[in-house]
């Protein structure tokens, strides 16, 4: 089988400023999910601050053999995620996904973007 139920990616942050133009050069955080199972996945994510209670769950459906993107700068219910804040987040799924963490960061005309597998046990 291939994922795992749960995912964790340590680092976040969303710059509230940026020099792209539109939303394919808005600074932003996606989290990138593969379901290869049969069945959909019905997801939690969590997200975690130095100084305050974690935020959600927010409930996330990528449906079976199917990929979804999922940008943090969207999540709004139960709460919008917070710009110029230090976060990290918890995925969990009740099938075994695949997460990928992805940064674009505009903040310079020259853009800098990360991707990188998420934390998985």
């Amino acid at each position: 089988m291939i994922g795992r139920t749960v995912w964790a990616i340590p680092e976040g942050y969303i710059p509230s400023q940026g020099t792209g133009e539109g939303r394919a050069l808005e600074s932003h955080e996606t989290i990138s999910i593969l379901n290869p199972n049969d069945q959909d996945a019905t997801l939690e994510l969590t997200i975690f601050f130095a100084d305050r209670e974690p935020a959600g769950p927010y409930a996330l459906t990528v449906p079976a053999r199917r990929t979804r993107h999922f940008r943090f700068n969207d999540l709004s219910d139960p709460e919008p995620v917070p710009r110029d804040t230090d976060y990290a987040s918890v995925l969990r799924s009740d099938v075994p996904v695949v997460a990928q963490h992805t940064r674009l960061d505009s903040r310079q005309p020259a853009l800098a973007l990360l991707s990188t597998i998420a934390f998985a046990d």
